[in-house]
Formats: structure tokens, sequence, C-alpha cells
């Protein structure tokens, strides 16, 4: 790790600003994650009381496209968009598993 000991105060003061942003919204992003994986847990109950499978190939193939092009249109690289989606999904799939193994 480098010494910033010697960084001048103006540099240190925008540095430190756009820290605070960056882990306001990395706290933001594990809080959405946590809503977005409340939804998901019902979904897997849902599915596992009703016997479904716990992928649906389909509607990941539908979110995958929807979220490449909100990626796009947000200039944020369409394949890290769909990286972080496809390993949500995984985790996803992983927890409706693991509730349908509960529910037999």
């Amino acid at each position: 790790m480098s010494d910033t000991s010697d960084i001048d105060e103006t540099v240190r003061a925008e540095l430190n600003r756009l820290r605070e942003s960056i882990d306001n919204i990395d706290a933001a992003v594990v809080h959405m994650l946590a809503e977005r994986f409340k939804c998901t847990q019902q979904v897997g109950i849902l599915k596992a009381k009703h016997q479904l499978p716990p992928a649906d190939p389909a509607r990941e193939g539908r979110q995958i496209a929807r979220l490449r092009e909100l990626a796009e249109s947000a200039k944020l690289d369409p394949g890290f968009a769909e990286k972080l989606l496809n390993f949500i999904i995984a985790e996803v799939i992983r927890h409706h598993e693991t509730i349908a193994d509960g529910a037999r």
C-alpha cells in the first residue's frame, strides 16, 4: 500500500468525498440485494409448494437480456452486468433448491 501522507489537502478532501459516496453506494447495493433475496425466497417457497423447478431458464434469459440493455443505457459494461446477474441467479437457484429439499 502506498503512503498518502504527502497528498495535497484538496486532493485528499476530494478523494475522501468520493470514497464516502462509494461507501454509501455500496451500502445501498447491499440493502437492495437483501430486498431482492427476500423476494426470491418467497418465489422459492411458492415454487416448492407447487413442485415447480428451482430454475427457470426462459425467465433467466429474459432477465439477462433486460439487464444488458439497462447496463448499456447506463454506460455500464453489459458483460459485467451479465456476470453479476449470473452470479446472483446461481445463488437464487441454490436457495430454491435448499427450500425445495426442505419441503420434501
